[in-house]
């Protein structure tokens, strides 16, 4: 049977960036392919401008997702001060931006969407075009160069992503794969995590569960049943210029029996 690498995900926010349009920055309720390539090359520890790199990545990997909670939305206002743009100024830290005259400075103003408490499973397969094996990418998820976050830099882990080399023979028994940890995806309730959770703070999951995936309609389970395709436009092309293109890709809402 095929080899997989799963790992899940889950933070107190989370933003899945999607097209943005004028000052609101949306997000979806779970990682798109652009967001999940992109945690798994600042493990491996590869830059932006290493176009090689990046392309490597997007040939050479096929993701799924699993969403158990697409968690609360929170809508966050920002005002920013930023300095006129100049043809052959560039300013690097935000102490260079700041230095410019108060006169100068303009206001921008935008409203930027999170997901709180959020839980997924992402499966990852190889594609031909791979430069790593399974194994060399559950090291790095493990052992990360750049630090991981999800989707923002004010979005770091909050709990390891236990990453995991599973057989299966469709996406759905990849993204099913049980974690052994105190975020179990099948409890009915998920206890926040962390040090500072003292209190009886649950957090309820949903009773449905929606599965994601690319390639054939049928590639979830064999099934094509109450399966939906559509054009989503995350497949990175170009890290530096921040472009990216339309893709294929299938959904699946599912009911979740409750237990206790």
């Amino acid at each position: 049977m095929p080899r997989h690498l799963v790992f899940r995900l889950y933070a107190p926010m989370a933003s899945w960036g999607e097209a943005a349009v004028g000052e609101t920055r949306p997000t979806a309720t779970y990682p798109g392919r652009s967001a999940i390539l992109g945690l798994v090359g600042a493990a491996l520890g590869i830059r932006r401008d290493d176009d090689e790199g990046q392309r490597c990545l997007r040939n050479g990997l096929q993701v799924a997702v699993k969403q158990r909670s697409p968690g609360l939305l929170l809508r966050d206002y920002h005002t920013v001060q930023v300095p006129p743009s100049q043809a052959k100024v560039t300013h690097r830290t935000r102490r260079e931006e700041l230095s410019v005259p108060k006169e100068a400075l303009n206001t921008i103003l935008s409203s930027r969407d999170y997901r709180c408490d959020g839980l997924w499973t992402v499966a990852i397969r190889l594609a031909s075009e791979a430069g790593w094996t399974l194994d060399e990418l559950k090291a790095a998820l493990e052992r990360p160069r750049f630090p991981l976050y999800l989707g923002r830099k004010a979005c770091p882990l909050a709990a390891p992503l236990v990453p995991a080399v599973v057989e299966a023979s469709h996406w759905r028994q990849a993204l099913d794969h049980r974690f052994e940890s105190a975020l179990n995806p099948d409890r009915t309730w998920l206890p926040l995590v962390g040090n500072a959770v003292q209190d009886e703070r649950l957090l309820r999951l949903p009773k449905q569960v929606l599965y994601v995936w690319e390639g054939a309609a049928d590639a979830l389970d064999g099934s094509e049943v109450s399966n939906e395709g559509s054009e989503v436009w995350d497949e990175p092309l170009h890290r530096r210029r921040w472009q990216f293109g339309p893709r294929l890709e299938h959904r699946r809402i599912e009911a979740v029996e409750e237990t206790h």
